[in-house]
């Protein structure tokens, strides 16, 4: 064994300036969004039913984001709804998993619409931050257009990941409402958490940073989170909350973790979103 470590010494002294330059080519490829795409998102591609699946009348949406991407969602309408709720999904899976979630947010007589990422479901192109937040910038323009005429109220959920998204577009565009759940203040803060793996963050080269944004949206927020939140830890979620501006309100929910929040909620979850409707006001 002493024999293949001198022998592997000899050929890295003779051949240092090789080994430097590719292990620079790989770390080149591992920082332009490769990296990022092995850490941060883990999309699903095959759809597992649709609104219909729940009895749910519903439109696929088409969108092309400014890049050029060819983005898939659905908008659920609710006739007579005051509200469009605007999800921003987390970084697993897709659209068809948030089925349930849709069907209980209609139950607040509300439209609901959802896109997928791209690189997600049947949306083209591969996921990476600018990319997610260029997606939002196509979802919002599709309401804009189609939508914003019956008066309805926009306001953003966004779930974890989907938090980060939410809160960029609510600084970029003007909506009514952003509801963050289980969501972050900046992704160095959650790669801190995951140890040593999170020390690749760097080299990732993204930011996600909700605490910086946070500061300027004025619309009104409520926040929710989990206080045995084993993914997103508690702290950050209130964190994010003491750093947003007022109108706000914080929903702490008692033994809830990251993917069981609802549940665990229970029919609290739509008590406080139907409150928080209720304080920005019908159309």
């Amino acid at each position: 064994m002493t024999s293949h470590w001198k022998a592997a010494g000899r050929f890295a002294r003779r051949h240092w300036a090789i080994l430097v330059f590719l292990c620079g080519i790989l770390l080149l490829a591992m920082t332009t969004n490769v990296l990022e795409r092995m850490v941060v998102y883990f999309p699903a591609k095959e759809l597992e039913g649709n609104p219909s699946s729940l009895g749910l009348e519903y439109q696929d949406l088409e969108i092309v984001a400014e890049d050029g991407v060819r983005l898939h969602g659905w908008f659920v309408p609710r006739p007579g709804a005051q509200y469009t709720l605007l999800i921003f999904h987390g970084n697993a899976g897709n659209v068809s998993h948030r089925l349930g979630w849709i069907r209980l947010l209609r139950e607040l007589n509300t439209h609901v619409m959802i896109i997928d990422y791209r690189g997600y479901g049947r949306s083209e192109g591969k996921p990476f931050e600018k990319g997610l937040y260029l997606d939002a910038l196509a979802a919002y323009g599709w309401w804009k257009r189609e939508r914003a005429a019956d008066k309805s109220k926009l306001i953003l959920i966004g779930e974890s990941l989907g938090g980060a998204v939410a809160v960029d577009l609510a600084a970029r565009v003007p909506v009514d409402g952003i509801v963050l759940q289980a969501t972050f203040t900046t992704a160095w803060d959650m790669a801190k958490n995951v140890m040593p793996i999170g020390l690749l963050q760097p080299l990732t080269g993204v930011r996600f940073d909700s605490a910086s944004k946070i500061r300027g949206i004025g619309c009104p927020k409520l926040f929710i989170h989990g206080n045995r939140d084993e993914i997103v830890p508690f702290r950050l979620g209130r964190r994010l909350f003491e750093l947003a501006a007022p109108p706000k309100e914080f929903y702490e929910v008692p033994g809830a973790g990251h993917n069981d929040l609802i549940d665990t909620a229970g029919i609290e979850y739509l008590n406080r979103l139907r409150s928080f409707l209720e304080m920005i006001g019908p159309r």
